[in-house]
């Protein structure tokens, strides 16, 4: 039997590489975090557990001088320690200063505020990674298409998969992504992230990894929603499944690869996030399906559910795009047009699509 948890020893001295190869040497970086939430915070972690100059940009002078001095976040990630070589800052200017990767960890909501000022504190050619899950609502855009537009000056991943934050600073062994067509800022990325207890993997096709990090947050409103209802788990493995096939669809009217979401920031990304009360999105579903209105729900959540504006984007773009998506709708009626939780229920169970697996090989070829 195995153990309950599984932990990863303290880092030697030396780290190993992605693979498990032996000890090597690698370029130590000048990483910028736009974003001291719970993601921002345990990339941050990693990097200057990894020995990078790592500095953590935070709109709040007390969480700052907080992980300065106690060596805590104490709103995202309370009684966690972190390491010495955090250095948190309300300043961009300061954080920014000679950076050579950046990761922006800020809401999606924020998001084009905090480019905009950052802008001209970002030299040219810089690698810059997106690690924010959501959609924008003027033009439908993704945050790596956000990043062309606004830094058209710099080199562009995202990063995405199964990843709480909270198991991360925990040192639990974990999986995800870093999806470019630009190779090597995927190795780049893999060697300043990957560590005994965090294994980084690469895709090129940023938009499906992308979409599969958004979408999901849709599923996992609808999972705590259903847990707090109390369905069997033949009723949540249906649902899941169902879930993927809706994010598929989708996605590859999009553009994206189907083949994407059976990966990590597919199919692990969905399980992570919904049956975890460690995900924001869940919780808030959890809320919602517990009696709460949408107000008393946030306020409970405390933290940003980004699950919540993607529903509304989603169900409005699949209306106008004709993408059968019964879950993501029937979510969009519940929350926005207080229709009754059974709704959900009735639309699994009354869909017009009838194939089990859409996208499947035939005779060799997709």
């Amino acid at each position: 039997m195995m153990p309950e948890i599984f932990h990863a020893p303290r880092p030697p001295s030396r780290r190993r590489g992605a693979q498990g190869d032996p000890p090597m040497e690698q370029h130590k970086h000048t990483a910028a975090i736009l974003g001291g939430g719970s993601f921002g915070t345990a990339m941050a972690s990693i990097l200057a557990e990894n020995g990078h100059r790592t500095r953590l940009w935070v709109r709040d002078p007390e969480t700052a001088a907080a992980i300065n001095e106690d060596r805590e976040n104490p709103r995202y990630l309370p009684g966690q320690s972190l390491p010495e070589g955090v250095h948190a800052t309300e300043s961009l200017d300061e954080v920014l200063e000679d950076a050579d990767l950046v990761f922006v960890a800020v809401p999606s909501s924020a998001f084009v505020e905090v480019l905009r000022q950052a802008r001209p504190k970002v030299a040219e050619g810089t690698l810059v990674v997106s690690c924010t899950k959501g959609i924008h609502e003027d033009g439908f855009l993704l945050m790596s298409q956000l990043l062309k537009r606004e830094w058209d000056h710099t080199r562009i991943g995202v990063l995405s998969g199964p990843n709480l934050a909270r198991e991360i600073v925990e040192r639990k062994f974990t999986g995800t992504v870093i999806a470019s067509p630009d190779q090597a800022l995927c190795q780049t990325v893999q060697k300043a992230l990957s560590c005994e207890y965090f294994r980084v993997y690469d895709n090129p096709d940023i938009y499906g990894v992308e979409l599969g990090g958004a979408l999901k947050n849709i599923y996992a409103v609808a999972s705590g929603m259903a847990a707090a209802i109390g369905i069997g788990e033949n009723s949540r493995s249906f649902m899941l499944t169902r879930a993927l096939a809706e994010m598929s669809r989708f996605a590859v009217e999009l553009g994206a690869n189907p083949l994407t979401f059976l990966g990590l920031s597919g199919v692990g990304d969905l399980i992570a996030t919904c049956s975890s009360s460690l995900s924001r999105n869940y919780r808030m579903g959890h809320a919602l399906g517990s009696g709460r209105d949408l107000d008393q729900a946030l306020e409970e959540l405390g933290q940003t559910a980004e699950g919540l504006n993607t529903i509304r984007l989603v169900a409005t773009r699949a209306e106008q795009l004709n993408v059968y998506m019964p879950l993501a709708t029937a979510l969009y009626e519940i929350i926005y047009q207080d229709k009754p939780l059974d709704t959900m229920i009735a639309r699994l169970m009354s869909g017009e699509h009838k194939h089990d697996v859409e996208f499947s090989f035939h005779g060799g070829t997709a």
